[in-house]
């Protein structure tokens, strides 16, 4: 059977469109333009999106790892929402968004030959979501098709390897990196660093890794340049794919 094309186009943090199995996806929309957003913990957004919400078209569902922080739905993201065929994120988002459908981990929507399972996630260290809120990580799978995980804003390694243990063999990773860090669980961060990416990377076999949520945002602890050496000093490079932002990244 011959595999549809999967390519990836990074909008700009945590905001890519996938195209899997002849489906559009797109992931945690945020198209607001530089802004800082006022709150407990303020937060600044530094760059624009590559491409603004005409310009990514029509898109068949969302993967939304959770709707509570503005990097990963802001304004414009949710009036993107009605225009999209399904909203795929966490039970909590469905009881504060209209039109999410929400998932538990393990929990599977299927679009077509598309299965959609909602995994694990944990927006910081152990005991975050009291304050973090509930996040969810996602599996794309069909029939001939690679499997690809989509991490979410997780922080947590040993996650990553009962996921990867639970559903077998992921062929694509996309880590939502940067060592995201507002200071609230100290030197913990909210989501992967260079380190554990690397080690997150080794727990998924040899899968193709895909950093995003990596730039853009001034509570980012690392650089993405610091995770592409790091990777290159554990022998990885070969295994890493960095996209560039408007530009599809075929997988």
């Amino acid at each position: 059977m011959t595999q549809n094309p999967l390519t990836l186009t990074l909008v700009g943090g945590p905001t890519a469109v996938i195209d899997y199995a002849g489906l559009r996806l797109l992931t945690d929309p945020t198209f607001d333009a530089p802004q800082t957003y006022p709150g407990g913990i303020p937060l600044h957004k530094l760059t624009g999106p590559a491409l603004d919400a005409d310009a990514v078209g029509e898109i068949d569902a969302v993967l939304l790892s959770h709707d509570q922080h503005p990097d990963n739905l802001d304004e414009a993201g949710r009036a993107f929402l009605p225009r999209a065929g399904v909203v795929l994120s966490t039970p909590e988002a469905e009881d504060r968004v209209e039109g999410v459908t929400g998932l538990a981990p393990w929990q599977t929507h299927r679009i077509g030959d598309v299965e959609i399972t909602a995994v694990p996630a944990l927006h910081g260290p152990e005991g975050a979501e009291e304050l973090s809120g509930t996040v969810t990580g996602f599996v794309l799978s069909a029939p001939g098709e690679r499997v690809v995980y989509v991490s979410g804003d997780n922080a947590s390694v040993a996650l990553v390897t009962a996921i990867a243990e639970r559903i077998g063999r992921i062929d694509v990773a996309v880590l939502f990196a940067g060592a995201a860090n507002v200071g609230r669980f100290g030197d913990a961060d909210l989501t992967l660093n260079a380190r554990t990416a690397v080690e997150a990377a080794r727990e998924l076999g040899d899968a193709v890794i895909v950093p995003v949520h990596a730039e853009g945002w001034h509570h980012f602890s690392e650089t993405r340049e610091r995770l592409v050496r790091e990777f290159g000093y554990a022998g990885l490079s070969d295994r890493l794919r960095v996209p560039e932002a408007g530009v599809p990244l075929p997988l």
